[in-house]
């Protein structure tokens, strides 16, 4: 994302597929909420008061007027050659109170509503300047299953962080995505700035897409094409399905299993003159053996 206010009111053209990663056509989306200006110092403070409104404040600390005890005074006034003390619940004792610690409190700031409808165009621009912006027809899931889920976004090739932006009645798809921990779920009606900002990829259905969406002019680039491409057959590929190259493979595959018989064959024939050779040689060890005992008993 840029430091400057950046004008990207180029038409942005965005495949749009199914969840099965199949390409359907290529569309131009809303100039208004997809070729905004990005304005940077806008969008930093919309999502700053966005994450302040969530904070629930609910922090607090004790006074020495709220901590129990300390009502007797710990010492007598004079005569000790300390500094005088009315109760051991002041600040600077231990166990005492807090002196302008925190307390529950409202973080949320007030924003004007039309900053925040500029944040979110401006997030959107961002994403969608990037080629960060996904659009699918609908989800076809009957039953919520995470693993169709994970292999919808395989086939449309996202990775990262993932927000999915579904409608109301997208009950499965919102149960299919909710245990996929790289993903999160909101309602188009729910959306904000800082959600888009937070994500590497951003999916649209039909339904949920803002704007107006129409074909895409011919001759129309896409800025990022996320989906895999096919792996494209070579020539050698197309040698190989003609029914010459199968007989081919036939035959090496039955020269193949000839040549395995004969050597086990050798080898069978191999394996008794083997043993009659390491019996013979294991004879003349032993008579050798005996003879040098013969000869030190003669010696002796």
């Amino acid at each position: 994302m840029t430091d400057t206010i950046t004008d990207t009111r180029t038409p942005v053209v965005v495949e749009r597929c199914n969840d099965s990663g199949e390409l359907l056509g290529v569309v131009q989306l809303d100039p208004e909420y997809f070729s905004a200006l990005v304005n940077v110092p806008l969008l930093h403070q919309v999502v700053k008061a966005q994450l302040a409104a969530k904070r629930s404040g609910t922090h607090s600390t004790k006074t020495r007027a709220e901590v129990a005890g300390g009502g007797a005074k710990p010492y007598r006034q004079k005569g000790t050659g300390r500094a005088r003390q009315g109760t051991t619940r002041a600040p600077q004792f231990t166990g005492g109170g807090i002196a302008f610690g925190p307390k529950p409190r409202d973080y949320s700031q007030s924003t004007p509503r039309k900053m925040v409808r500029l944040a979110l165009r401006a997030a959107l621009s961002d994403r969608a300047m990037e080629g960060r912006v996904c659009l699918v027809d609908h989800w076809s899931y009957e039953v919520p299953k995470t693993k169709q889920a994970a292999e919808s976004l395989r086939a449309l090739g996202l990775d990262g962080n993932v927000l999915v932006v579904i409608g109301g009645e997208d009950v499965v798809a919102e149960r299919s995505f909710g245990n996929l921990p790289h993903v999160n779920i909101v309602e188009a009606g729910q959306l904000t700035a800082y959600d888009v900002v937070v994500s590497d990829w951003v999916i649209f259905t039909d339904e949920t897409m803002p704007g107006q969406v129409t074909d895409a002019p011919e001759g129309a680039v896409v800025v990022n094409s996320h989906r895999p491409e096919p792996v494209a057959e070579t020539e050698e590929d197309e040698e190989l399905e003609t029914p010459q190259a199968e007989d081919a493979l036939d035959e090496v595959l039955e020269a193949v299993a000839v040549a395995d018989e004969d050597m086990a064959a050798e080898t069978d024939e191999q394996a008794p003159e083997a043993a009659v050779g390491e019996h013979e040689a294991a004879l003349d060890q032993d008579e050798t053996a005996d003879t040098d005992d013969e000869e030190e008993d003669e010696d002796k």
